[in-house]
């Protein structure tokens, strides 16, 4: 469709009347680059009723400046022009030197003083706002590129490589001794220099001996402990003390934070050995050439903000300095893109009959993108603008000559090139314009006396205090985190209790011996929670035995971090289970290294897919719902008695929970004792405030008595056998899980990942009622699930625990958790 009303709008909001009068005399009625692109008349808000600028008290009082570079005291081309680089350089100092003078000075802005951060120096590439920076560094005023470019571009990155090149190789000579030059290890030229070199004597070279035994070290930190522990340990060895003696150390220091946390991420995400996050930074660095990873530093707030015109769009700040859009570089048009009617043309042919009209057209669309930018430029101010014009030879296109020398008074059209004629012209023409109400022409001289800015460190210095209430009880926790307070209780664990053995919530913070003597421990404690499994007592079985199928296999973290890992990602429905399982069982042993063969886990988790699952999905398998029905590690973060409302007072504790066990369960029901787990004061003393975290293995989907149900499901390695006696089912019958339920803290878990799925069902399902989607939570002890001819005992399969808490229950504790009243 074409549109066929055009809205104008006649008031400017950003500037002060007397900028946008002055903008109005060189712009009204400029066609920018199209007939149809105009500039309209447009009156400015602020001082239309005569009141003040806002800008007040600055060396200079124009609100548009245009500083004329003379060609005297220049080395001139043949032209007659002034070199491009050379106007630059003078420009970038000029400019720096104003800057400086603006800030020295008693300037305010809406009544405050004016700070550097109101200041925008705007440029058309980073490499021009880089001279300037470089510029206002000499001048001591701090700035910033925004956006600074991309992190991996910077010289942190550099140090970053030449680190982990080091780490990688820490026998060759070369690596070691540019890991050495490097900010992590402090040495430089001179160090290596007065040790020789390594290359032209067979004797040991001390230093380079010295670092590769550092480098040795730090690599097998960082593949056992990670990032963040390599940095700690660069830390040890002074590495911000280091960094922050040295010039624009602050800006390194937070460059190499930087990069370390992109790197923890990606390590902990792909979960990348050293070689493989070689490989992912060189490629990363080459990937995003050219493109910005946005920089960190909060002091940027208190700089000049160095920004490309691009960037600005949008944006306002009370001054702008625009010290290089007089010029511009035509590039030579290779592949030519242009409109041709209403549509895009792109002529790649580079020569022919029509190559000519083509390049043409690419540059004239050029030319008027160049008057667009300048207009956004030229309209980023919302009290001043300072602008530069030089004669080189790149001037004769740029936006701003071809707009102040190319245009005559009441014509619209701007000229794609404007030749650049001698001083004398030139001034005469911007007086001219001045006298006419557009910008005030200045000789651009760059101040020889230095300037210093007025920064904060001429103020007198204080101590800040800290006058805030911290709130020690919000926190972000898991179910691992809520239990831990009893296994720090009891402290180091002793060797496990036989007969039990959990796995971890967390793989890798603790071994599955430590959890379950912790966890057995604490159950002692409790007056209502059932004694511990008799460790020596056989387990009656009327019938033979069935032998587990992982009877043979290892326990541990590892093992059980593997299990889950296959089971998340094989797909029951493949033609070959048996080959799907061990393909994946192949697949993740390289990320959980278990000396087990991949045969023997795929077969032995065959069974497990032909296992009844009991009452909670009756006569189903976990073979017979595909993945289409799972919804595998949903990871959530909820928020815990208004978690993301600041201030509010404490109102719910953990032993809540057990209140309404007491309240919603039946004494018969199989996990009514945990209640008075919950009580304790220890554990149901801690405070609910903050978010819950966590990951649930499996949600199924599933249809049970004509009605669509979800069943949270938790995978199991626990080892519950008596030792040295063969693990069977009889291991995992219904009564052996429901001790083993009660001496862990599963009831809290099944508890917590049944509130997680009410509320992401009630947000997902419609007309989502609790009674009838909540199918409840069913706990698979793997090891005990050994296929079609596993026990059952009324209705209960060996190895699956299945508990369907009431619908009001899981209610209640959602409301409970998100501090309802």
């Amino acid at each position: 469709s074409t549109a066929t009303r055009f809205a104008i709008l006649d008031t400017n909001w950003r500037g002060d009347d007397g900028l946008v009068c002055r903008l109005q005399t060189v712009l009204r009625g400029a066609a920018l680059g199209h007939p149809e692109i105009v500039v309209r008349d447009v009156a400015a808000h602020h001082g239309a009723d005569g009141a003040p600028p806002r800008l007040a008290g600055a060396p200079h009082s124009s609100p548009f400046r245009l500083r004329q570079v003379l060609r005297p005291g220049f080395r001139l081309l043949r032209s007659g022009d002034i070199r491009a680089a050379d106007a630059r350089e003078h420009v970038a100092r000029d400019c720096a030197g104003d800057i400086a003078a603006l800030l020295a000075s008693d300037a305010t802005w809406e009544g405050r003083p004016l700070r550097a951060a109101d200041v925008a120096v705007l440029v058309a590439t980073r490499d021009h706002g880089l001279l300037v920076q470089r510029a206002l560094a000499e001048r001591g005023v701090a700035s910033v590129v925004a956006g600074g470019g991309h992190v991996f571009a910077t010289p942190a990155a550099d140090d970053w490589l030449a680190l982990l090149e080091g780490l990688e190789q820490p026998h060759r000579s070369g690596r070691v001794r540019a890991a050495a030059l490097t900010c992590f290890l402090g040495h430089d030229v001179a160090d290596l220099d007065a040790d020789g070199d390594p290359r032209a004597d067979s004797r040991a070279d001390s230093l380079t001996d010295a670092v590769s035994d550092t480098l040795r070290g730090w690599a097998l930190l960082l593949r056992g402990r990670g990032v963040a522990a390599l940095v700690e340990a660069a830390e040890e060895r002074g590495l911000s003390a280091r960094v922050l003696a040295g010039a624009d150390g602050e800006r390194l220091l937070t460059d190499l934070r930087h990069l370390a946390q992109v790197m923890h991420e990606v390590v902990v995400r792909e979960q990348l050995g050293l070689t493989a996050l070689l490989q992912w930074f060189r490629d990363e660095r080459r990937r995003t050439a050219g493109t910005e990873r946005p920089r960190r530093l909060d002091s940027d707030l208190a700089a000049v903000q160095v920004v490309t015109v691009h960037g600005s769009k949008g944006l306002q700040y009370p001054v702008c300095y625009l010290p290089f859009l007089f010029q511009t570089f035509v590039r030579p048009v290779e592949v030519a893109r242009f409109h041709a009617g209403h549509d895009r043309a792109l002529d790649v042919t580079g020569s022919g009959p029509h190559w000519a009209a083509s390049a043409a057209a690419h540059q004239r669309e050029d030319a008027g993108e160049e008057l667009r930018d300048l207009y956004v430029a030229l309209t980023r101010a919302q009290g001043q603008v300072v602008a530069w014009w030089a004669p080189t030879k790149n001037t004769a296109d740029g936006g701003l000559h071809r707009l102040l020398l190319g245009r005559q008074p009441g014509v619209a059209v701007v000229p794609d090139q404007q030749p650049v004629r001698d001083d004398d012209y030139v001034t005469r023409v911007l007086g001219l314009l001045e006298e006419l109400g557009g910008p005030t022409r200045e000789e651009s001289v760059v101040a020889e006396a230095a300037v210093t800015a007025r920064t904060p460190d001429d103020a007198p210095l204080s101590l800040r205090r800290f006058g805030r209430a911290v709130d020690a009880e919000w926190r972000r926790t898991s179910y691992s985190g809520l239990i831990r307070v009893e296994e720090e209780q009891a402290g180091p664990a002793g060797p496990a209790t036989p007969g039990v053995v959990s796995e971890p919530e967390e793989p890798g913070l603790q071994d599955e011996a430590t959890l379950a003597g912790d966890a057995l421990a604490a159950a002692a404690t409790s007056a209502e929670a059932p004694g511990p499994v008799d460790p020596v007592a056989p387990v009656a079985d009327a019938e033979p035995a069935v032998v587990s199928p992982m009877a043979d296999l290892p326990a541990g973290a590892g093992f059980g971090s593997l299990v889950h890992a296959v089971l998340e990602h094989a797909d029951p429905d493949a033609p070959d289970l048996l080959a799907e399982l061990r393909g994946h069982t192949v697949e993740q042993l390289r990320w959980w290294p278990v000396d087990v063969p991949a045969d023997d886990l795929a077969q032995a988790l065959v069974p497990l897919h032909r296992t009844p699952l009991g009452p909670l999905l009756p006569g189903l398998t976990l073979g017979d719902i595909g993945l289409g029905d799972r919804l595998r590690e949903l990871d959530f973060e909820i928020p815990l008695d208004g978690g993301d409302v600041r201030g509010r007072p404490a109102e719910v504790h953990l032993r809540g929970l057990g209140r309404l066990l007491r309240e919603h369960l039946s004494d018969d029901d199989a996990l009514a004792p945990y209640a008075a787990r919950l009580e304790q004061p220890l554990l149901g003393g801690q405070v609910l405030r903050g978010y819950l975290s966590g990951s649930i293995d499996v949600v199924l989907r599933a249809e049970v008595d004509g009605a669509t149900r979800f069943v949270v499901v938790d995978y199991k390695t626990n080892l519950l056998g008596e030792p040295g006696r063969p693990l069977t089912a009889a291991d995992y019958a219904p009564d052996r899980l429901r001790e083993a339920m009660l001496h862990s803290h599963y009831p809290l878990q099944a508890l917590l990942y049944s509130v997680v799925t009410h509320r992401f069902l009630r947000w997902r399902v419609p007309d989502y009622d609790p009674a009838v989607h909540l199918g409840g939570v069913a706990y698979l002890y793997v090891r005990g699930m050994c296929g079609p001819e596993t026990p059952v005992v009324d209705g209960h399969p060996a190895g699956v625990f299945s508990w369907r808490p009431p619908a009001s229950l899981v209610v209640a504790a959602s409301d409970l958790l998100a501090g309802a009243p």
